[in-house]
């Protein structure tokens, strides 16, 4: 699209007010919001915001950025309509020597897809986001109680998320979203809801946008959506699978029909970069301290760091369709997680397998859940971090995923999650409390 081309369809459709959209490095979306006689203005760049104010960015002595929106992300956001349409449009963040910000996560996937284009590739990804739905108390805040019983697959007769998951589809086709499907999930009051695959730096887009539907509309039916990772004990959490490929002139990369799993050499160092990188990409795909109450025993959600085109316990699937839908599936994510950063690190690893020709162990095809910890420890499968803390040591130590994420996001994400770990690490919880106080 053109700027002529926004401002006239923001006339013709009576747009009162933009949003101009963006995120932190935390992946939490960010906006400005500009009435349509400033439009023109902020399509030529000239929208200044303080920067200092938003969580990771830059100090108070250097607060002024600017947001330069991409033209193509601007739609309608069909939930405002009662004070005055609104649209949307997402944001690159430069600075006032106008270069990128290099603490913009979106520049940071924009600079490894660059890379992943002068090796002839183009990164295509299609997520899976899982979430759940929870009724609202008489002041509107989140209870622990989910909206209904439900389980896997279930009809719309005890899956009372139905009518809400619907609209949230309506929304986001609205918004030029092609929903392939939605569900029920396992858990009470989890739905899953899968769209298009993308080029990767839209795919991130994408999965801001969707996040932002999902909630808004949940809390017009009285409802509060949630992506964090594990919000019931003793049920499964939510994940992101993230589906990757690569294409070079419109051609699938990773296919090749005469292998054993119709997977092509560049699809194999692909998959070894993903698997000798996963510990420091864990810090990034699973951000948070409950994130890693997902990644345990007893749940689909996986531990072990192996691949198999047989089953869905190893941590990279490949899905059994071939030709252009020729994929891996990375099955460890979450949708807490910022998803410019985890695609960029993700990519970068992916990058690194194939300029170093790396190749990935035997596929495991057995049940990796079912295998002693001396079967695994034979067959070389080693585990995801355990905690938040062993996965920051892990980035660290990790020279390529730091170099991806930069020195400035590096060093601030760093040290919000350490302080985190060291909040959770001091708190003393319920838990303590009744299995403590009374025996010590």
């Amino acid at each position: 699209m053109t700027k002529e081309e926004i401002i006239a369809l923001t006339k013709e459709n009576d747009i009162q007010f933009i949003r101009l959209q963006f995120t932190d490095i935390f992946g939490q979306p960010k906006n400005v919001t500009i009435s349509q006689s400033q439009l023109d203005k902020a399509l030529s760049g000239k929208c200044m915001f303080d920067g200092s104010s938003i969580e990771g960015f830059v100090r108070i002595e250097e607060s002024d950025q600017y947001l330069h929106p991409d033209l193509d992300s601007y739609t309608i956001l069909p939930w405002h309509n009662k004070h005055g349409r609104v649209a949307r449009l997402i944001c690159d963040i430069f600075t006032p020597e106008n270069t990128p910000f290099t603490g913009d996560p979106r520049y940071i996937l924009r600079r490894v897809t660059q890379q992943a284009a002068e090796m002839g590739f183009t990164f295509y990804v299609g997520s899976e986001c899982e979430f759940f739905l929870f009724q609202t108390d008489e002041n509107g805040k989140p209870t622990l109680q989910p909206h209904d019983e439900a389980g896997y697959f279930d009809w719309g007769i005890v899956d009372h998320g139905d009518v809400a998951r619907r609209d949230i589809c309506l929304a986001l086709e609205r918004m030029g979203f092609e929903i392939e499907a939605s569900h029920h999930e396992c858990g009470p009051g989890q739905h899953e809801i899968d769209f298009k695959y993308a080029e990767a730096l839209t795919a991130a887009d994408n999965i801001v946008t969707f996040k932002l539907a999902v909630k808004t509309v949940a809390q017009r039916h009285k409802l509060h959506a949630t992506f964090m990772p594990k919000p019931i004990f003793g049920e499964a959490g939510s994940g992101m699978h993230i589906n990757m490929s690569l294409f070079r002139d419109g051609v699938n990369s990773f296919e090749q029909k005469d292998d054993t799993y119709g997977l092509s050499p560049v699809a194999y160092q692909f998959l070894a970069g993903q698997l000798a990188h996963i510990s420091a990409i864990t810090a990034v795909t699973n951000p948070l301290i409950n994130s890693y109450k997902r990644l345990a025993s007893g749940y689909e959600a996986p531990r072990y760091v192996a691949w198999s085109a047989r089953n869905r316990s190893p941590l990279v699937r490949v899905p059994s369709s071939r030709g252009p839908s020729t994929r891996i599936e990375l099955r460890s994510p979450d949708p807490s997680c910022n998803p410019y950063l985890a695609l960029a690190v993700c990519l970068a690893a992916g990058l690194d397998g194939i300029r170093r020709q790396l190749t990935p162990p035997p596929a495991v095809d057995g049940n990796i859940f079912a295998m002693t910890d001396q079967e695994r420890e034979a067959a070389g499968i080693g585990h995801l971090p355990e905690t938040l803390a062993d996965a920051i040591r892990a980035l660290k130590a990790d020279q390529l995923i730091c170099d991806t994420l930069g020195s400035h996001i590096t060093e601030r994400y760093i040290d919000a999650k350490l302080k985190d770990w060291d909040e959770y690490r001091t708190y003393v919880s319920d838990w303590e409390r009744k299995k403590y106080l009374i025996t010590y």
